[in-house]
């Protein structure tokens, strides 16, 4: 095989990926169609379902009809402008209120704002840079070391210490950003609560999908997508593109996968919700000393010494969950085992949460809601996002068009006989660009004329060699096909499922018109008698004219 990186790396043997192979055979087969198929169905019927559940949460807390007429001001809103002279008249209440001019206020806001969050997502994305350096400086200290089994588990060992890096960034850039996007949504101005909830959800959520997706996207789509062959390698800032492996990218997005959920839900979670809210508690009882032994034996008095919740206190559960919603089904092609991961921290979480809430927390205060805002929408876009990343993830990252294209088009007995052969192309060695070439090239114990590498290529004895072959083309061809044929066809069945499954259960309806239809007959029954006593007073006022004259 050519190797991996310019003049430090040697020619290597295939055979030295065959654990990589088999691994990637796991997720990589004909069953991840389907089984990717079945999620992002099972997305949708989820939403419906979830849909339905308010429906009824809402029937039993007489909150169908609920709608919010008039929100008022927050009070840090009216506390900042409390000097302002501007006053608005509320069109509502017909009360004068503080406003912000929009063209001299509110826009600059916004945009320092916006920019901020631009400033906030470049940092991710430096961090997923890092990375990438990390894991190109790790796999050449590898190419140098004379340990062979080192050398064969060079990808596995800096996959997953990459992936443990990222883990950490991850997790220094979540402090980072609850910070930031608190104190930018407070220098906005919002005039309601739930316009600062909605602003700071969407900030928030905006900011950790890119914090903990970023190097994922990166490693499905786009690392090794462009990197060009041995004699020309593209090249970014002068320096050469990663590769993926022969087995392709699979095993590697995998691990990444593994390791960030993994390490979020069960390190920075389910820990963090055990010790935290503890050494809250502890803080927070060291600063409310009580005089008397007799004071501090009331129940009033300890509940005092609970953390208090806060309006938003149930903002990080929500972000949990919906974290964990878009590893579930975005890349769920890639690591099909998401869900059982998923399972096993919920029975947990499920447990701590109590305990946490009961125990540590002040009762939080219960606000009227007719269902949960805007998380619902931004749950159904992950469940659309998804049913594209994963066509795309089979298409492009798996291997599973290139193989089919090749049984039904090349192989005489439609197996996969070959294949290997057949997807890699040959480079002539003397055709290495000037300071391209190993430094070591007899590392193997003999010379090399012809390397391999993965691409459909043609040879250099060809008329036009190194060009992409006609074959890349029918499997380019085939990946575009097949994304829109899956992407149709599970929007198709999506759209039959939402319309199949009312968003409101049939016994809740049935109740629900059946209390308007009293409330609807009271009323018309009470017009009535007041009409009809009414009438009665009419006639009796009439009757004493005419005896009075």
């Amino acid at each position: 095989m050519c190797p991996l990186c310019n003049r430090l790396c040697s020619y290597w043997k295939l055979t030295d990926t065959c654990s990589h192979a088999m691994g990637s055979h796991m997720f990589d087969n004909g069953a991840t169609v389907f089984f990717a198929i079945f999620m992002a169905l099972w997305g949708t019927i989820f939403m419906e379902l979830w849909k339905r559940y308010m429906a009824k949460i809402a029937y039993q807390w007489d909150l169908i009809d609920y709608e919010i007429l008039e929100e008022h001001p927050r009070p840090q809103f009216v506390a900042r402008l409390a000097s302002s002279r501007r006053k608005k008249l509320n069109v509502v209440n017909q009360m004068l209120e503080p406003y912000i001019p929009f063209w001299s206020g509110k826009v600059p806001r916004y945009l320092f704002s916006l920019t901020m969050v631009f400033f906030l997502i470049s940092l991710a994305l430096a961090a997923v840079i890092g990375v990438i350096v990390y894991r190109i400086s790790v796999l050449a200290a590898f190419a140098f070391n004379e340990n062979i089994m080192l050398r064969k588990s060079a990808t596995l060992i800096t996959s997953i210490s990459a992936a443990t890096l990222n883990l950490l960034c991850i997790m220094l850039l979540n402090l980072v950003y609850a910070k930031v996007a608190n104190w930018l949504t407070k220098m906005e101005m919002l005039r309601t609560q739930s316009e600062f909830d909605d602003s700071l959800s969407l900030k928030l959520i905006l900011l950790q999908f890119v914090n903990y997706f970023s190097s994922i996207f990166y490693i499905a789509f786009i690392k090794g997508r462009l990197a060009g062959y041995p004699g020309d390698h593209a090249k970014i800032l002068g320096f050469r593109q990663e590769e993926c492996e022969p087995g392709g990218c699979l095993v590697e997005l995998c691990i990444q996968l593994v390791v960030i959920m993994l390490g979020k839900q069960f390190i920075m979670n389910n820990i963090l919700e055990i010790i935290l809210p503890r050494a809250m508690r502890y803080m927070q009882r060291l600063t409310m000393r009580t005089a008397d032994d007799e004071a501090r034996q009331k129940q009033w008095v300890k509940d005092y010494k609970l953390i208090p919740m806060g309006p938003n206190g149930l903002f990080c559960e929500y972000l949990e969950l919906l974290l964990q919603f878009g590893f579930l089904t975005i890349f769920v092609a890639a690591f099909p085992l998401a869900p059982f991961f998923a399972l096993i921290n919920n029975i947990l979480e499920v447990r701590l949460d109590a305990d946490k809430m009961i125990t540590q927390y002040r009762r939080p205060v219960a606000v009227r809601a007719k269902d949960i805002g805007v998380w619902f929408s931004v749950l159904d876009a992950v469940a659309k996002i998804a049913i594209l990343t994963n066509a795309f993830v089979i298409a492009f990252t798996s291997d599973f068009i290139p193989r089919l294209v090749y049984a039904l088009t090349q192989s005489a007995d439609r197996t996969l006989a070959g294949y290997i052969d057949y997807s890699l192309s040959e480079f002539n060695t003397a055709d290495f660009a000037n300071g391209t070439e190993p430094d070591n090239p007899l590392e193997l114990g003999y010379p090399v004329d012809v390397c391999r590498y993965k691409d459909y290529r043609e040879p250099a004895t060809a008329a036009h060699p190194y060009r992409h072959t006609q074959h890349h083309w029918h499997v380019f061809a085939a990946r575009l096909a097949f994304v829109v044929v899956f992407e149709n066809l599970v929007v198709a069945v999506t759209i039959l499922i939402r319309w199949l499954i009312p968003d409101v259960p049939q016994d809740v309806l049935e109740k629900s018109r059946r209390e308007k239809y009293i409330r609807d007959h009271v009323i018309m029954e009470k017009e009535l008698e007041r009409a009809k006593l009414h009438s009665q007073e009419e006639n009796t006022d009439d009757l004493v004219k005419d005896i009075n004259m």
